[in-house]
């Protein structure tokens, strides 16, 4: 489970202080999937990246999976993202001068994996994501639609406990983003836990639950059945 408790985020420039989260509260549940909304510069993707272990709150608490974070360094948060947590983000951020095959690759590659199970693995989520016939490319030959299933498959090819996806369909037409957010719903229907920053509310829709953030606080939460 992720839970926070009053978690607060200060950025301090120039002697002006500002607070991006003003005392959050909340719980994730195991296999949920979250949607996290709210107007820009409200504090979704400073939540975002606390969650995802890519920085530390200024005050409060973060429990993930049952270990306190909150006050973890940076080598620690590396060392317990690796595995348990892939990201998916609006702009894919896929390494160019990688192959399609050597990006999915990657994780397994940071968690030491044995080469014939990286095979199987890489090869298994190329096939989940229907581009095992674009392996060999190069990303900038692929269409957005393609790019984004690639980071999919790399978000998930090391089977972590958490997705966080950014925007996930922020840079895709209508019909691509409808598609990404089916491959989500598949991987939350599999027990992968989902909690994902938008600005969509069609895409929201396919959330358990909608946090609404307003001034770096929960103002409103809705359940879907």
């Amino acid at each position: 489970m992720i839970k926070t408790h009053n978690l607060h985020k200060l950025f301090t420039t120039d002697e002006v202080e500002t607070t991006a989260l003003n005392g959050i509260n909340m719980e994730i549940q195991p296999g949920e999937f979250v949607a996290i909304m709210g107007p820009s510069g409200c504090g979704k993707s400073t939540l975002l990246n606390i969650l995802g272990l890519l920085d530390n709150p200024s005050e409060g608490e973060y429990h993930f999976f049952g270990t306190e974070v909150a006050k973890m360094s940076e080598r620690q948060r590396a060392n317990l993202r690796k595995g348990n947590i892939g990201f998916v983000f609006q702009s894919f951020n896929l390494i160019d001068e990688l192959t399609v095959y050597e990006n999915v690759e990657l994780p397994l590659l940071y968690l030491k994996t044995p080469a014939g199970d990286r095979k199987k693995k890489v090869e298994a989520q190329l096939e989940r994501m229907n581009i095992m016939h674009r392996r060999n490319h190069f990303p900038q030959q692929l269409s957005g639609g393609q790019q984004q299933r690639v980071a999919i498959a790399r978000a998930v090819v090391a089977n972590p406990k958490v997705i966080l996806a950014d925007e996930p369909t922020g840079n895709l037409d209508s019909t691509n983003g409808l598609e990404v957010m089916n491959l989500l719903t598949q991987l939350n229907q599999g027990g992968t836990t989902i909690i994902m920053v938008t600005h969509s509310p069609h895409d929201a829709g396919f959330a358990h639950r909608i946090v609404n953030l307003f001034d770096g606080k929960v103002v409103t939460e809705n359940f879907h059945v």
